[in-house]
């Protein structure tokens, strides 16, 4: 497009990147600079400092290969997979998040600080593959930042670029089913019954969904990965909500830990039941831009995981109880007086994920970021059978959260690129 982000968007750093609430009114801020860090580690065990540092030298080689080698390569062919078989092995990739932390930290409060990044994609980090820990590296070397306006302004500014470029951009289009031919997608149908005709269509809907319910009964084959044998991530219950005064002690990012860790996460992942207590983050705009709340004021959003709906959870009671109990726990600790303050709320559950996002199961993230569920075990970015069938979405490799997700369209990007060439000879 020959244009500078920096002409159009704000990125502005944080620090602390995160601050943690422990269960037992203790805090730990997460900060850009090393020695910063390690003060803040010290004030839990000063061991960890050199445990720290081992752990960010593993997650740097882990991020040389599943960052640099693997996040915007394709895995269409089982044989991509099998080349980076001894590499993954040397990393000891099977191993899981908490486990390679457990390996280099002592103190369980920061075990569980440097653990929690597989949440951010909705993952469990006492399953989730170690690859995932290239995120403490990644981190650190290109730094954590909040775009001035939110995410809706940097989708806005992409929308205007692609004005500029002459890209059509159809919006509250609701697409029911993508027509086929053959070996080849031919455009798709919208509920409205308009047909878009299309060269290539490129999905960045759930995979899951895409196959069981969008395409034709009679050509699905085998593409979706059958339930019983796929995981998916955790459910989301996320809160919105202004105060009429300013909570200047919040950082822009907060962790708020419950008093259970992994049992909490074994009620969420594997017993899918909605327990009584609960960990949050807590994200607070106006700490970084102030037009996100009038003058005085505070806005905030707050995810709370939960099961998904493959668990027994009737949201229409459990919605507003779960508010009730976060806005509770908030205001018995970081948050005072919070239900006196709050203006406005409102909430998301899984269901609501189901139905606005035709997540498949509610999950926040698609399918979990296990290693069995990963790189060529993971949706294809381009269909094996239709050649025309793309997919940038957080379901397909290398996985969910943003940084997945861009990823996952350079992949796709790749991959046309490749075949242009080799039709145009060039």
């Amino acid at each position: 497009f020959d244009e500078r982000r920096e002409d159009h968007l704000e990125f502005r750093p944080l620090d602390p990147w995160y601050r943690f609430h422990f269960d037992d009114g203790q805090q730990f801020d997460y900060r850009p600079g090393i020695e910063d860090t390690n003060d803040e580690i010290a004030r839990f065990d000063k061991g960890d400092i050199k445990g720290y540092a081992r752990l960010l030298k593993t997650s740097k080689a882990i991020f040389e290969v599943g960052f640099e080698k693997l996040a915007d390569k394709p895995f269409t062919r089982f044989g991509s997979m099998l080349a980076q078989i001894p590499a993954l092995l040397r990393l000891r990739s099977y191993r899981t998040v908490a486990g390679l932390v457990n390996s280099h930290i002592k103190h369980p409060l920061l075990r569980q600080a440097f653990s929690i990044h597989p949440l951010l994609v909705g993952g469990n980090p006492f399953t989730t593959t170690s690859i995932y820990a290239l995120i403490h590296y990644l981190e650190r070397q290109w730094g954590v930042f909040f775009c001035m306006g939110g995410t809706g302004k940097l989708v806005a500014e992409l929308h205007n670029l692609l004005h500029r470029a002459g890209v059509n951009v159809e919006l509250g289009v609701d697409i029911e089913q993508i027509e086929q031919q053959g070996q080849l997608v031919t455009g798709a149908v919208a509920t409205d019954g308009r047909r878009f005709t299309a060269r290539r269509v490129i999905c960045n809907g759930d995979p899951p969904t895409v196959y069981r319910q969008m395409m034709p009964q009679e050509r699905r084959r085998k593409k979706a990965l059958p339930d019983s044998m796929t995981q998916y991530s955790m459910g989301l219950y996320v809160l919105f909500f202004g105060t009429r005064r300013s909570y200047e002690d919040v950082a822009h990012h907060t962790i708020w830990m419950g008093p259970r860790y992994r049992e909490l996460l074994a009620d969420i992942f594997d017993r899918k039941i909605l327990a009584d207590d609960f960990s949050l983050y807590l994200h607070r705009p106006t700490a970084t831009d102030k037009s996100f709340a009038p003058d005085g004021c505070d806005s905030f959003y707050v995810l709370c995981p939960v099961p998904n709906l493959l668990g027994d959870v009737d949201w229409d009671v459990e919605g507003p109880a779960l508010r009730d109990r976060i806005v509770a726990a908030l205001g018995r600790t970081i948050m005072p007086d919070l239900e006196k303050t709050i203006t406005e709320d409102f909430w998301m559950t899984p269901e609501d994920f189901l139905n606005d996002y035709r997540s498949m199961h509610g999950a926040g993230f698609s399918i979990a970021p296990l290693f069995i569920q990963s790189a060529w075990f993971r949706y294809h970015n381009r269909d094996p059978h239709i050649s025309n069938l793309y997919f940038a979405a957080a379901g397909a490799h290398p996985g969910a959260g943003m940084p997945g997700v861009l990823c996952s369209a350079k992949v796709v990007e790749r991959l046309i690129e490749e075949e242009e060439r080799a039709h145009t000879g060039g």
